[in-house]
């Protein structure tokens, strides 16, 4: 098990996650209501399984994914406690997947990753790799939904430009339908504590952070 790997798992054995809010992402709720989500689903980066569970509920087939087993552990724990039993978690590491050149998670028509896609902000290799593995799983004409924390203003985490998720998706087989400024929630914990010193707290604890979300489609195979 990776270094990596057992930091993700300590912030779920630990509860030390700011992105652990006990809900779905707005932006990915108005997503779904939009019409944005169909077919066969894919969750990578599930973490707590929010989304998941969320769209399970409704009647997707979906699958969520995360390379950390604690992550995977605590998405079920928390599909049983919001009883939706039947949402399906399963641990991958989708750089690898790339590199192994499988596709053994299958074939889906959309793919909403919320807050995975930032953490290769300094690795372009990873993130490169990523996108392969996005290529392999997403089928043609299907759609990619990034929702990543933005630099545009203060905030915690791995913000990025804009220009990273066009970068990043600007190769054969992939058009950038739609990129544009939204929101994201988390919550403070010790863990970005030293970062979060401008940042203001709702009535529920959460605070808000800026956002990029984009839509991405699958032009080829």
């Amino acid at each position: 098990m990776t270094e990596a790997t057992e930091v993700w798992n300590s912030a779920y054995d630990n509860d030390t996650a700011p992105w652990i809010i006990g809900e779905p992402q707005p932006a990915i709720v108005a997503l779904e209501r939009a019409g944005g989500i169909r077919g066969r689903v894919l969750d990578p980066g599930t973490g707590a399984g929010e989304h998941t569970i969320a769209l399970t509920a409704l009647g997707y087939d979906v699958l969520g994914v995360d390379l950390s087993p604690s992550a995977v552990a605590y998405a079920r724990r928390n599909a049983a406690a919001k009883g939706v039993p039947n949402a399906r978690f399963e641990v991958a590491d989708m750089v690898a997947l790339a590199e192994s050149g499988t596709d053994s998670l299958g074939a889906f028509d959309t793919v909403v990753d919320s807050a995975l896609f930032h953490v290769f902000m300094a690795d372009a290799d990873a993130r490169a790799a990523y996108v392969r593995t996005l290529g392999m799983l997403c089928l043609p004409g299907g759609r990619v939904h990034v929702l990543a924390l933005s630099d545009a203003e203060p905030g915690f985490g791995p913000r990025i430009g804009a220009g990273l998720i066009r970068d990043a998706f600007a190769g054969p087989g992939w058009e950038v339908e739609e990129l544009r400024a939204d929101h994201y929630y988390g919550r403070i914990t010790d863990t970005v504590a030293d970062q979060a010193h401008e940042l203001t707290t709702d009535a529920t604890g959460k605070v808000e952070l800026a956002a990029w979300l984009a839509r991405i489609r699958r032009t080829g195979g």
